[in-house]
């Protein structure tokens, strides 16, 4: 169930709202002597103000690779290459775009409470297989499931509404 709100998490780092997040850059990958290389892994990303990220590659030969890898994203952000770093403006979504960013977290957050679910699931199925608890031991532990389950529904439901408030501030 953690690793269902990790996941949620890392969906969430990737919705891009208003503010520069560095997370945005974590899948896309360059093509570095043959291998596939993360940017965040062969470049410095910093972000100076809220609006704009700063990615300065620490072999000044991948620039321009990176920079098409960023373009070529389906980030929505054209970076700006000064010879040196590649800055990526982040322009403030409309308020249409701010609704679509709203569902797509939403969607995000039912995915994770239905893994949370198919845990449960699979849990209970686990405490009714056991042959040696008696029924009431069975009761006791789905209880105890459906609790936990609760719990990690209610954190979802917090770091969607979290989420939220984010991406609809202006």
């Amino acid at each position: 169930m953690e690793k269902c709100v990790d996941a949620l998490k890392h969906n969430f780092a990737g919705v891009r709202t208003g503010r520069a997040n560095p997370h945005v850059l974590d899948d896309i990958k360059v093509d570095y002597y043959g291998v596939p290389t993360p940017v965040t892994q062969m470049a410095g990303v910093k972000v100076p103000e809220a609006t704009m990220l700063v990615v300065e590659p620490w072999d000044k030969t991948m620039l321009n690779p990176i920079e098409k890898a960023i373009r070529n994203s389906d980030l929505g952000i054209n970076p700006s290459n000064d010879g040196v770093s590649i800055r990526l403006p982040f322009p403030a979504p409309t308020e249409e775009r701010r609704r679509e960013l709203v569902k797509e977290c939403k969607a995000y957050a039912e995915e994770a409470r239905v893994a949370v679910r198919n845990v449960r699931r699979d849990a209970n199925a686990k405490i009714e297989r056991d042959e040696e608890e008696s029924e009431d031991d069975v009761r006791r532990d789905q209880a105890k499931v459906q609790k936990l389950t609760d719990s990690y529904i209610k954190k979802i439901d917090e770091t969607l509404k979290a989420k939220e408030a984010e991406v609809m501030e202006i």
